[in-house]
């Protein structure tokens, strides 16, 4: 349970900030223009696979929502306390080890990814499409949160600079967020492109968010490799804060 301390310190500076009505905005304004603007802006009256628009796209931008936020803010608060405020070197002399560190974190980031994502989802409800069908939404959407929590972690202490964290974000999660299925299947797409695409943690999330949101049976491949992409990136979390502990 030596994990629990990060975790305390994290969801305590995470409650303060919640009390900043600027700080749920920002949280929400970005997504919540995604889904006014392509759900009921562009997507009204067109279908996809044989459901409206706002249906399909309100799982893949939850799924975008609970990347990016899960991804962000650890990797923001990693890289800032490392570089400015040195408060990894409080980690170094407590005792507590590199599991311990990766641990705390991403269970935050877990939090973060689903309180921001489930605004989505409440707002997607509002606008009519509907809650999730499929009990197995939660354990896709919390694997989600998992899986870029410990990118956020890796980003965080390989970092050099904040301006490090940002280019990760740019050539990578950003890209994800459009092209792996938020707005569009991926079918469209060229078969050379297609294939890349399959191989990226957030495809998988996007096909499986959006079955079992319709209440559809979810594809187990997609939950493997999401799995497998859990254990690497929590193997490569670890391995990173120990050689930034030396």
């Amino acid at each position: 349970m030596n994990f629990y301390p990060i975790f305390l310190r994290e969801m305590l500076i995470f409650k303060r900030r919640l009390l900043n009505i600027g700080y749920l905005f920002s949280t929400m304004i970005t997504p919540l223009l995604y889904l006014v603007a392509f759900g009921l802006g562009l997507g009204r009256g067109i279908s996809i696979e044989g459901i409206s628009y706002l249906m399909f796209v309100v799982p893949g931008i939850c799924a975008m929502s609970s990347m990016t936020n899960s991804y962000t803010w650890i990797a923001t608060t990693i890289s800032v306390g490392r570089l400015h405020f040195k408060t990894f070197e409080e980690y170094q002399v407590s005792p507590v080890t590199a599991t311990d560190i990766m641990l705390g974190e991403i269970l935050s980031g877990v939090v973060r990814g689903l309180f921001a994502s489930s605004l989505i989802l409440i707002a997607g409800a509002i606008f009519g499409a509907g809650f999730p069908q499929n009990p197995i939404f939660l354990l896709v959407w919390v694997l989600n949160c998992l899986i870029f929590a410990c990118f956020g972690v890796i980003s965080g202490f390989l970092a050099k600079s904040h301006e490090d964290t940002a280019t990760f974000s740019n050539f990578f999660i950003m890209p994800m967020a459009f092209f792996c299925g938020t707005f569009f299947p991926i079918d469209n797409l060229p078969a050379f492109i297609k294939g890349f695409l399959y191989i990226l943690p957030l495809t998988h999330a996007n096909n499986a968010l959006r079955t079992s949101f319709l209440g559809q049976q979810v594809e187990m491949i997609s939950l493997g490799i999401m799995l497998a992409f859990l254990v690497i990136s929590f193997y490569l979390g670890v391995i990173t804060i120990r050689r930034s502990n030396r």
